[in-house]
């Protein structure tokens, strides 16, 4: 049954989260074929916050929403497909007759489910199905800078680093736009192995002076570096790349030795020999198998290597200072990594306590959930006492005991109109009895007819009852009853009468609550119901009144 209003109703959206379903659960993940009191009225999927409607079918919240917003006076979905002629004022959606079911949703949130993503093993209850999808693995998302592909969340790193179209940065000195995988292993300068190494140590020497608004080559053209641009521009690129610098000087050296060891290993009077003597005399350095030596030690002019020499030095201050500042930079890198491994041994020391607190947290509203829902059925038993022990109450009020007794029916219109409708067609007196000691009774009256009077006549009828002292009574019931429709001006009275037909089992002692009706299915036509020259119908009020002959 509902346990209490939904209040929010008109106030909550059905627009999903991102990870939750906008109406029920889809069959697919269950375990095994849901039953029937499980699912939507409208979705037919698996309820999702059930809501109980008055006329007693379930909808999912955010259906329930969308219907009441978008319609007006709609009749419950599952009622018109049942019986079109139990339609009422229940069976309309609306606020007001929409319910929380807290009892359903207990049950569904236990239902054993699975994991639908593809390569996904996880298994559990409904209750931790959103929450595995949230951070689900094999669950597939999509690319959050917009690229418009749809990828597994553990290959979303993957995806942002090497396929993402939209995740691409330039690179600095060359503006080619490149993942962030591929600019790590980038390198603008092409190998100089191919280059005259002769040349290549002179790289410096022969830059050309031009002006600071004219396109300038770098300093390390002569070694493989492309780079062009203003002095200015060109200073830039110089401070920041020392490493690819570098890097070009080494293939050159390597060259170079490769160079010496095949002139070594063809003979002095070899055509590459011969070249490597005439680099010699030209740049002032000897080559030797195992490396380039300076001109001191080949006995050269003492001016030619004292200019060699601080050349020599400058370069190697220039490296120094090359290698201190990347130094510096590595020191700097190397504290912002500690400093950032720390934040993280702290997030996770967090994380840890959250994660500790939230399962508390769970425990709790797990026990407040039992405890609230111990009260609910306990307020039901309450609820149904009372109404028993109102009922006896009424039922003492209303008793009598000679044989009389007059009937007052309220919100007749009411009454009629339900009897019409088929949703209540009968209804029972209250009951009284013959004498103090005496046969109970009671009337079954049909407002819009029983039989052959249904539709056109008020069908009346009389009933036994099993009373507390049947023991000791004559059986069959053999008295007269009189029936009679009172004229509220006071005119003219229907009044109609039977004997009971001893052989009839609705006369003889009854053998449950009560007997068989028996009576008058043609008492009075329901034309003549409100006629202008009686008052049979009076402020919305009709009486009947019975009277059993118990002298007879």
């Amino acid at each position: 049954m509902a346990a209490g209003p939904a209040g929010d109703l008109a106030d909550v959206s059905s627009t999903p989260d991102e990870n939750e379903y906008p109406s029920g659960f889809p069959h697919s993940i269950c375990d095994d074929v849901p039953q029937d009191k499980y699912l939507c009225s409208n979705c037919n999927n698996v309820l999702n916050k059930a809501r109980q409607t008055m006329c007693g079918h379930r909808y999912c919240l955010a259906c329930v929403n969308w219907l009441v917003r978008n319609n007006k006076n709609l009749v419950c979905k599952r009622c018109r497909e049942e019986d079109r002629s139990l339609e009422g004022d229940n069976s309309i959606l609306t606020p007001d007759n929409v319910f929380n079911d807290a009892a359903i949703n207990k049950e569904i949130l236990e239902l054993r489910v699975h994991c639908a993503n593809q390569g996904c093993s996880w298994r559990g209850i409904l209750k931790d199905y959103e929450e595995h999808q949230s951070g689900c693995d094999h669950a597939l998302i999509p690319c959050n800078i917009g690229c418009g592909h749809m990828v597994e969340r553990k290959k979303l790193a993957s995806h942002l680093a090497k396929g993402c179209p939209n995740n691409m940065s330039p690179c600095p000195t060359c503006s080619q736009a490149m993942s962030p995988t591929e600019l790590q292993k980038h390198i603008c300068q092409s190998s100089a192995v191919e280059r005259h190494p002769a040349t290549a140590l002179r790289g410096e020497k022969n830059q050309l002076p031009s002006s600071s608004g004219a396109t300038e080559q770098c300093c390390f053209s002569e070694v493989g570096c492309r780079f062009k641009g203003t002095a200015e521009m060109i200073k830039v690129h110089q401070d920041s790349s020392h490493a690819g610098h570098l890097q070009l000087l080494l293939q050159v050296t390597a060259a170079l030795q490769a160079l010496l060891l095949t002139a070594k290993a063809r003979g002095p009077d070899s055509p590459l020999q011969e070249a490597l003597a005439a680099l010699q005399l030209q740049g002032g350095v000897e080559l030797d198998g195992g490396g380039i030596v300076g001109a001191e030690d080949v006995g050269v002019p003492e001016e030619s290597a004292t200019a060699h020499s601080l050349q020599d030095d400058q370069a190697a201050v220039l490296l120094g200072k090359h290698l201190e500042e990347l130094q510096q930079r590595v020191d700097v890198y190397e504290n912002i990594v500690t400093v950032l491994n720390r934040e993280v041994e702290k997030t996770q020391v967090t994380v840890a306590t959250l994660e500790q607190q939230n399962q508390s947290n769970q425990e709790i509203i797990q026990h407040l959930e039992i405890q609230v829902l111990e009260q609910q059925r306990k307020l039901a038993m309450k609820d149904v006492l009372i109404a028993s022990l109102h009922q006896r109450i009424t039922a003492q009020e209303d008793v009598s005991y000679n044989g009389t007794f007059i009937w007052k029916l309220c919100d007749i219109s009411k009454k009629m109109n339900e009897a019409a409708s088929g949703r209540r067609n009968n209804q029972y007196s209250p009951a009284f009895y013959t004498s103090r000691y005496g046969f109970k009774v009671c009337m079954r009256l049909y407002l819009n007819g029983d039989g052959v009077g249904r539709g056109t006549h008020i069908s009346l009828f009389f009933v036994v009852m099993k009373g507390e002292y049947d023991a000791l009574l004559s059986w069959p019931f053999k008295h007269k009853v009189t029936f009679s429709l009172l004229d509220q001006n006071h005119k003219e009275h229907v009044v109609d009468a039977f004997r009971p037909d001893l052989s009839s089992s609705s006369f003889q002692r009854p053998v449950s609550d009560m007997n068989v009706a028996s009576g008058c299915p043609l008492f009075f036509p329901l034309a003549k119901l409100r006629s202008p020259r009686h008052a049979y119908i009076k402020d919305d009020t009709l009486f009947i009144k019975c009277t059993v002959d118990t002298l007879s």
